[in-house]
């Protein structure tokens, strides 16, 4: 690969100090629960921000003087080497690491954010020097030797500043989303739940519950398809796993964005599906009502949800699920007509907030996905002042 000619070629012991991570002996209790942040590939696994502050779990002074974990400053990049490898994010604050982390302390002259993004950007490559029977590692001398092509400082900076602006972006709008939900919740509670005159009625009462197809059947074709929209794709999205079907299925079946999905088998999950066009797979139910607003079912599905949980967690089987019965069981508190018409302004509203919000948040990830590699690579130049 041809990179400007001014991209110095670097390997990772050159941009600063690789450093792996400790855990302390979880047989004296007098080890954890300190002030120290302790940072574990666990932690990062919902992670999305670019920075982080602290993990579930803390360790104390005597813990850190009792393992090899160190203590790291501010701005340490944290790259996971095993279970799984991968993960990347800067630390916010001093904090140190479990041993499935390489940390770079990243030398004067070498933008840490820039780092953060080569390393997210290079992850398979770093993947494939892993090694190891039980798990595969990236060893601390293998990251060490990696070559690594950087602009200067500036150039680095300005490239970094591009894709952390459109990070900063998204985390801003998964706050608002997350804070919308917690209102519609509140309200809810508030507004449905504690009704004390209603009409009585179940889940399959207020709505109909789709069940996907078995989307094999429907082979691609290599034109007009769409994306196998199955329980992965509601927790994770659209990855470069996800199946596809052709899309000569009945339209019923056929997601959109700001449809709501209930995935009743395995791991159960109530969602907004804001990821494009898709196929609603099997052990997933397509959510829709041509008699009351999308909040009000999708709220009541969510209320009930736990209960669900409860019920397949109950099944004797490998994976546990809830009936078509248990929806009739699912009672549901229906307010007057006039009432009704009232709280649909106020729970739409919040509603349409987190469908627009969650399509802007994919619209500026498959902006940044797009210009990662091309300005990691130089293939997209910014123009900085020498």
């Amino acid at each position: 690969m041809s990179y400007p000619k001014n991209w110095k070629v670097l390997i990772i012991s050159e941009i600063g100090e690789v450093i792996g991570g400790g855990t302390p002996s979880t047989k004296n209790d007098a080890y954890y629960n300190g002030k120290i942040s302790w940072i574990t590939p666990k932690d990062l696994s919902n992670h999305k921000e670019v920075y982080i502050s602290k993990g579930s779990r803390s360790i104390s002074e005597e813990g850190l003087k009792n393992s090899s974990a160190k203590l790291m400053p501010k701005g340490t990049v944290l790259f996971t080497s095993r279970a799984p490898i991968g993960y990347v994010t800067i630390a916010k604050n001093e904090v140190c690491t479990n041993q499935g982390f390489k940390s770079i302390i990243c030398n004067d002259g070498i933008d840490n954010k820039f780092i953060y993004y080569w390393l997210k950007q290079n992850k398979d490559l770093i993947e494939s020097m892993a090694s190891g029977s039980t798990f595969k590692e990236v060893s601390g001398g293998v990251l060490k030797s990696i070559k690594i092509v950087l602009p200067l400082l500036k150039e680095q900076k300005a490239i970094s500043k591009i894709l952390f602006d459109l990070d900063s972006k998204i985390e801003t709008l998964q706050k608002q989303n997350k804070t919308l939900g917690k209102i519609g919740k509140i309200l809810f509670k508030k507004d449905i739940l504690e009704l004390k005159e209603y009409n009585s009625s179940s889940l399959d009462q207020i709505a109909d519950y789709l069940n996907g197809l078995a989307l094999q059947k429907y082979p691609p074709k290599g034109k007009d398809d769409l994306y196998v929209i199955k329980i992965r794709e509601l927790k994770q999205g659209i990855t470069s796993i996800t199946d596809i079907a052709n899309s000569d299925l009945p339209s019923e079946y056929i997601i959109k964005d700001g449809d709501i999905l209930f995935s009743w088998s395995g791991s159960l999950e109530v969602a907004i599906w804001c990821n494009g066009k898709g196929a609603l797979n099997q052990h997933l139910f397509k959510v829709t009502s041509d008699k009351y607003p999308k909040w009000f079912y999708y709220y009541w599905t969510l209320h009930h949800l736990e209960q669900f949980k409860r019920i397949a967690a109950d099944k004797a089987t490998t994976m546990g699920h809830i009936k078509r019965r248990h929806l009739t069981d699912a009672k549901v508190k229906i307010p007057s007509s006039e009432l009704m018409k009232k709280l649909d302004k106020q729970f739409s509203k919040i509603i349409e907030k987190q469908i627009i919000g969650m399509v802007e948040i994919r619209n500026l990830e498959k902006i940044r996905d797009l210009l990662l590699p091309k300005l990691m690579t130089g293939k997209i130049r910014v123009k900085v002042n020498e």
